[in-house]
């Protein structure tokens, strides 16, 4: 079955970096659109960026260009999204999405998610 595990969350200052993963299995990784939603406390669901299958397009919710990349590494099923110049409002569960289907290429609600990892930046 489809298993979307992500890591690398924790507790961060204001301006400092994390890295997340995903690590997948269960599906051909390379062959689907990938994104990353977040979910900040008492808030609904944030679609933050997305990639293409072959990695070469990505896009990104306006409040993190600049400061996020996500990226993909086929060969090991793993979704990344490198996070610096952290801020405050960046404080949420960060979640891996698998699209719905190999022709997808925009993040749907319904999409299915990891258990997700915990971003908190301190101010």
């Amino acid at each position: 079955q489809v298993q979307l595990v992500e890591s690398g969350g924790g507790l961060v200052q204001a301006g400092g970096s994390l890295r997340l993963s995903c690590e997948t299995s269960g599906f051909t990784f390379s062959r689907y659109y990938m994104s990353w939603v977040r979910q900040a406390p008492g808030e609904g669901l944030e679609w933050v960026s997305s990639i293409y299958p072959d990695g070469m397009n990505t896009t990104y919710v306006d409040s993190v260009k600049g400061r996020f990349t996500i990226s993909r590494d086929n060969a090991k099923s793993t979704l990344y999204l490198q996070m610096n110049s952290l801020k405050s409002e960046d404080t949420a569960v960060y979640y891996c999405a698998k699209a719905l289907h190999v022709f997808q290429r925009t993040y749907s609600n319904g999409q299915q998610r990891g258990q997700g990892t915990q971003v908190t930046v301190s101010s």
